[in-house]
């Protein structure tokens, strides 16, 4: 069982907290590319050097860690049944992804990553680097014999069932939060297997 984080740790994710929620506002109000680092440290009554002490770039504000979340989806991936599909498993490790939190949030998130040149660039960076990470319980569930590197073919799943999210999380965001992401996911990845 973890143990309960300690006061400086709560201190550290509330001020975190503050900070994003900051960046977040100003990032709807003037836009990504628009809102400066030195801005946000204003806005939050920090140093620009204290900004960089909680985040590495602008882009992590709106990314968030994407190699611990890589992880976690292969760590959901790994988790599942041995038998199970390659399709029904990785879509089971992407739901993982879900968030719990407040959809208003989490639509202002897709459309920064919808708009803003680079976080496309960051974004495309994450998805060559889950491609790793991914491709080999990918390539065991195809069936593909293990080798030093993934096989191209475990790859391009792993980049297909990416892509599927992708238009499954901007159809969802072009409708302004109406559709449902879920469904959306599905009916790529029906479409991509038909």
């Amino acid at each position: 069982m973890a143990s309960a984080p300690n006061l400086r740790e709560r201190t550290r994710r509330a001020v975190r907290a503050e900070i994003a929620a900051t960046a977040m506002r100003l990032f709807e109000e003037q836009g990504f590319d628009a809102t400066t680092v030195d801005q946000i440290a204003a806005a939050a009554s920090i140093s620009r050097r204290s900004f960089f002490h909680y985040f590495g770039t602008k882009e992590d504000l709106v990314l968030g860690d994407t190699e611990a979340l890589g992880e976690s989806v292969r760590a959901a991936l790994e988790a599942r049944p041995a038998e199970e599909s390659a399709w029904t498993a990785i879509r089971a490790a992407f739901m993982t992804l879900r968030s719990t939190e407040d959809s208003a949030d989490d639509l202002l998130l897709a459309r920064l990553h919808h708009d803003a040149p680079s976080l496309r660039a960051k974004h495309l960076e994450k998805h060559l680097r889950w491609q790793e990470l991914l491709a080999p319980d990918i390539q065991r569930r195809l069936g593909l014999p293990e080798t030093e590197t993934p096989d191209p073919r475990a790859r391009a799943f792993v980049a297909a069932a990416l892509a599927c999210l992708d238009a499954a999380l901007n159809a969802w965001c072009e409708s302004g939060g109406e559709l449902d992401p879920v469904r959306l996911f599905d009916d790529a990845i029906e479409a991509i297997r038909a």
